[in-house]
């Protein structure tokens, strides 16, 4: 093995019936995207997993996509992962979605690490989802093409033509009432 080649497991499930992809030397992903996103890319009613793709396709264009973030965190002293993975978003045509982690010191917080949800629109993807936090489901359920994504297993986002929305209603907050001080007792 190649001196800094990690070994992986992949695991991916379609219906309840499992294909199990054998151990193999991240060298030997080399996968054309194309065939990487049919093949390996999560059903509806899947949880996304994401995994470190070191040479692959996916990674490679992951890396094009938020390379601003890998060289920030860098500079920061802080080396990043990557974490990629992908899943059939639309309900009647192949294009997939690619989802893109960074996991560094300067780009995690207290509720974890986010993710970014990219499509393919025509020649170039296009960022349709930002900053979520969490396990990321497909959802059988769709909205104007697209299935509906699951975080945390309960926060909806739907497709609105463009872009995933939350449905989760925004809390009601008086600011005028709410930032209200007292003076403390003499």
């Amino acid at each position: 093995m190649l001196e800094g080649t990690k070994v992986f497991w992949f695991f991916f499930s379609k219906k309840n019936s499992s294909y199990f992809f054998e151990k193999t030397e991240a060298k030997h992903l080399l996968i054309p995207a194309a065939a990487w996103l049919c093949v390996a890319a999560a059903p509806a009613g899947a949880l996304v997993t994401l995994t470190t793709q070191p040479g692959s396709a996916l990674e490679t264009t992951a890396r094009k996509l938020v390379g601003g973030d890998l060289s920030e965190s860098r500079k920061d002293g802080d080396p990043p992962v990557l974490l990629v993975g992908s899943a059939a978003l639309a309900t009647h045509r192949a294009p997939q979605a690619l989802f893109v982690q960074v996991q560094s010191a300067s780009f995690c917080g207290s509720a974890g690490c986010s993710t970014s949800v990219y499509v393919m629109h025509g020649a170039t993807w296009r960022k349709v989802m930002d900053s979520i936090s969490g396990p990321i489901k497909v959802s059988p359920r769709s909205h104007k093409g697209m299935h509906d994504l699951l975080v945390h297993g309960g926060d909806r986002w739907v497709w609105t033509g463009t872009a995933y929305a939350d449905t989760l209603p925004t809390p009601n907050i008086d600011l005028k009432h709410s930032t209200k001080q007292t003076a403390p007792p003499d």
